[in-house]
């Protein structure tokens, strides 16, 4: 009987093992043998999925999306002012499982700045990271969550830029975990109506 192979599954355990050496090693370190060894497959199987170093790292950057949206997803009770808060909360490196992330986030975007492949990835997704801000500002503003006169479009870009910095700034221990959070929801406060 032949031998039935989850493609999807063998995919997304070379990624996982790109990222565990990206936190471990840093990117510099992923090369086809290094990832081969980590998920313990041989480089021809590494080979047959992802033909060049470049396509492992640009599927590694879209698997660490997808595990951010589908926690923020999962986590959608149809409160728009709370999906807003969690997707927020997602980047900043809280626990174990968001500092491993933040980490390797940080180190894809190191290389991004010299990498127009990756800078490309990062400029495709961050018009859909927006919309969806904007799109909670404004459920959250019809249900009287948020101030009516606020530009939702406006708020989406500073809450983003907020929501890095905070994550590096956390990731780099000037802030603790209680202590990012604290400052998101004294953000989201203000943006309430008076």
């Amino acid at each position: 009987m032949p031998k039935i192979v989850n493609h999807r599954a063998r995919r997304l355990q070379i990624t996982e093992a790109v990222h565990r050496i990206i936190d471990a090693k840093g990117i510099d370190s992923v090369s086809l043998r290094e990832v081969a060894a980590e998920a313990g497959m041989s480089m021809g199987a590494v080979q047959y999925y992802f033909a060049t170093k470049d396509d492992m790292l640009r599927a590694a950057l879209e698997q660490l999306n997808v595990r951010n949206s589908l926690r923020v997803a999962a986590d959608d009770e149809g409160d728009p002012l709370r999906l807003l808060r969690m997707a927020i909360l997602e980047l900043l490196p809280l626990d174990e499982t968001r500092r491993f992330e933040a980490r390797i986030g940080l180190a894809f975007l190191a290389r991004a700045v010299v990498s127009d492949e990756l800078a490309e990835l990062f400029r495709a997704g961050l018009p859909l990271v927006l919309e969806f801000y904007a799109d909670q500002i404004r459920a959250a503003q019809a249900t009287g969550q948020l101030a009516a006169e606020l530009d939702a479009d406006k708020e989406a870009d500073v809450l983003f830029g907020f929501a890095h910095w905070l994550a590096h700034a956390t990731l780099l221990g000037h802030y603790s975990p209680q202590a990012a959070v604290t400052l998101v929801d004294h953000h989201l406060a203000r943006l309430a109506p008076r």
